[in-house]
């Protein structure tokens, strides 16, 4: 199981296989989420719902997504929603408040493997990227130590500016591919989300990485995953790229 760097040019890694945040994300998605369901329905799961409904996904559409499973209606609100209201953009705020003070509080740290990865590729040639749905992303992988490990970041702010829908749609990966210069085809894609990991598929990257983290292989080549691993050191790295 390897990327071959006589076909591929890049690899483009969403932002949860290189920082250790999932489990941030996840545990403010519960605070919130359990917060506004009292009363109304079950407690958010981490090990199922986050992975089904959230994971992957623009923070609004994360609570679209999740409300709508629990068959709950919760009006859209703006922007300017206090942090907690009733709306979708009132938890999203909840969630971002709740999410940036545990970061402050206790740091990023990145993936051993993730990081050992990006050395090897970029020894041989390879360049590299991050996409990230959060309008925090470059703060996340800046404060992890690994900006100096990727040549371009493609996140949360890039897709309002110009508005890029989130995934599945393959929207932000093929904006890093337009970055860097090269076809989807000699792009690959390194994911976890099943959201991403569709994305990458429908996108028609040359290579599509999933890293399964819940059990999920047969889903996670079900939408598009090409090679699944448990764990990115799985992978071997062979050739070097070449220059057009």
């Amino acid at each position: 199981m390897g990327i071959d760097l006589t076909a591929i040019g890049a690899v483009v890694f969403d932002d949860g296989v290189v920082t250790d945040t999932a489990r941030v994300h996840a545990a403010a998605w519960k605070h919130v989420f359990d917060g506004h369901l009292r009363g109304k329905s079950a407690p958010f799961d981490i090990s199922a719902d986050y992975l089904r409904h959230v994971d992957g996904r623009p923070r609004l559409d994360g609570v679209r997504t999740f409300m709508a499973a629990r068959g709950l209606d919760l009006p859209e609100g703006d922007p300017g929603d206090e942090p907690g209201a009733p709306t979708v953009h009132g938890l999203g705020l909840a969630k971002d408040r709740f999410f940036l003070d545990q970061v402050d509080k206790y740091g990023v740290a990145a993936f051993r493997s993730t990081v050992a990865l990006l050395h090897e590729l970029r020894r041989r040639g390879s360049r590299t990227a991050v996409v990230s749905a959060s309008m925090h992303g470059r703060k996340l992988v800046s404060a992890a130590g690994v900006m100096h490990l990727v040549d371009l970041m493609v996140d949360g702010e890039d897709a309002t500016l110009l508005n890029l829908p989130g995934r599945p749609d393959p929207a932000l990966f093929l904006e890093a591919a337009r970055r860097l210069e090269l076809p989807a085809s000699r792009v690959a894609v390194v994911e976890s989300a099943l959201p991403g990991v569709e994305a990458a598929g429908k996108g028609g990257f040359g290579l599509v990485v999933a890293l399964d983290r819940g059990g999920r292989a047969a889903e996670l080549t079900a939408r598009g995953a090409h090679v699944v691993v448990r764990d990115l050191g799985e992978l071997t790295v062979t050739g070097r790229t070449r220059l057009s």
